[in-house]
């Protein structure tokens, strides 16, 4: 089995004057969030093998606080992940097919739709996802990234 680990980045600060929401960093909470989903990760099966990431701050910072839990994770900056549509973000994890599990640490509307769709073939179909949240996508080994080709077989929130 391969798996797709989608993580939304955690609780942001608001936007403040002059700043881009590129530059928004983690609150408290979202510090504290972004641990507990490197706890969650060291529970449920340990790191991925290589985690795909949005080049904002928020995204930076959460994935941050989950190595300060699970140690160093292999990571790539995808800046395509900011503000990426469902296919969008398909082509960008299908470039990393020769690893068993990657987690991409994204922003919504994209992810949530990214999970209904794999897992149902319809981007529309999205029940959401908060910040911090992850949903585990699992498919068969060989199966080429492709709407409703994965089960979404565990999805978690702090």
């Amino acid at each position: 089995m391969r798996h797709l680990i989608l993580l939304r980045h955690a609780h942001a600060e608001a936007l403040q004057s002059g700043q881009t929401d590129a530059d928004r960093p983690l609150s408290a909470v979202g510090h504290a969030e972004a641990e507990a989903v490197g706890r969650w990760l060291v529970e449920h099966g340990g790191a991925p093998d290589c985690v795909l990431l949005s080049p904002t701050v928020r995204t930076r910072e959460t994935l941050e606080d989950v190595m300060r839990v699970t140690g160093y994770i292999d990571q790539r900056i995808e800046p395509e992940i900011y503000e990426a549509t469902p296919g969008q973000l398909i082509e960008i994890a299908d470039r990393y097919r020769d690893k068993r599990n990657v987690m991409l640490v994204g922003h919504n509307p994209g992810l949530e739709q990214l999970v209904a769709l794999m897992a149902s073939g319809q981007s529309g179909d999205y029940r959401g996802m908060p910040p911090a949240g992850i949903a585990v996508l699992s498919m068969p080994a060989d199966a080429a990234l492709e709407p409703g080709v994965a089960e979404l077989t565990q999805f978690w929130w702090p």
